[in-house]
């Protein structure tokens, strides 16, 4: 019979479930560092394993391991891949405060409605990048500089916001954004999109740990394993280039609209 560690930090779980979400953390990681989307695999396993916790703590212990893998990986592309700082830390800025809004309205959404906005936005992305195949190849800026951080400003802030409400595709939706609208190659986007991550991350904890949500003891067990997956993860991503992520890219956009249409099909 398996009996709960019962530590403090841990929500009750057993040493079986601490072991598959350390797993699923890793694994996790490693995705999101490539392409976004991580949440697709950890925040479903922590829900689903979570013994009589509300949704809000899985929320928020969440972002802790999130925020130290996201961390380690935009180190990891920074020292190997090319990255426009000047850009990438004024969206970054707006995305925090657009998170830490998201955050506060987390508990008063209803996330039914927000789903089913995503999944109509994931399957436009999706169909978008698969038809364009020369998508994302090269850096081919579409704006003058100036006009560019606007619209990365405004990619921040929105998809910020949803980062807050813990919205599922984040990393995948910054990725499409700076490919599409802004003209980075997939590489370099994925680069920019985890330093924006970081920010969203902390923006999130602002608001949820003064309110008590976070479970430290997981959310740093998990942390640690998050970050492993994370190095790996970016390592990889810049040794294979912009068509190894643009692959993954449509892999986990697929995944994510194939979880979010389950979850409605389920919940209808």
């Amino acid at each position: 019979m398996l009996t709960a560690l019962n530590w403090p930090g841990f929500a009750d779980l057993t040493l079986a479930g601490l072991l598959f979400l350390c797993a699923a953390a890793f694994l996790a990681g490693a995705v999101d560092a490539i392409v976004g989307g991580g949440g697709l695999i950890q925040l479903p396993a922590m829900m689903m394993l979570m013994p009589g916790g509300e949704v809000i703590y899985s929320l928020a212990t969440n972002k802790v391991s999130s925020i130290a893998g996201t961390a380690a990986a935009a180190r990891t592309y920074a020292r190997r891949a090319p990255m426009d700082w000047r850009s990438a830390l004024p969206m970054a800025a707006v995305a925090l405060l657009g998170s830490l809004g998201g955050a506060a309205l987390a508990d008063a959404l209803p996330s039914s409605v927000l789903n089913v906005v995503v999944l109509v936005a994931l399957v436009a992305v999706g169909l978008y990048t698969w038809r364009k195949p020369g998508l994302g190849s090269s850096d081919e800026p579409r704006f003058a500089r100036r006009v560019q951080l606007l619209v990365m400003l405004l990619g921040g802030a929105v998809i910020g916001f949803w980062d807050g409400i813990a919205g599922p595709g984040t990393g995948s939706f910054l990725v499409f954004w700076l490919v599409s609208l802004v003209g980075f190659a997939f590489v370099t986007a994925s680069a920019t999109a985890k330093v924006v991550n970081v920010a969203t991350n902390v923006g999130a904890l602002i608001f949820f740990v003064p309110a008590g949500k976070v479970l430290w003891g997981l959310g740093l067990a998990m942390a640690v394993c998050n970050v492993a997956g994370s190095v790996g993860g970016a390592v990889l991503a810049t040794r294979r280039g912009s068509g190894f992520v643009r692959r993954m890219f449509l892999t986990v956009v697929t995944g994510l609209v194939l979880s979010l249409g389950w979850k409605l099909a389920v919940g209808a």
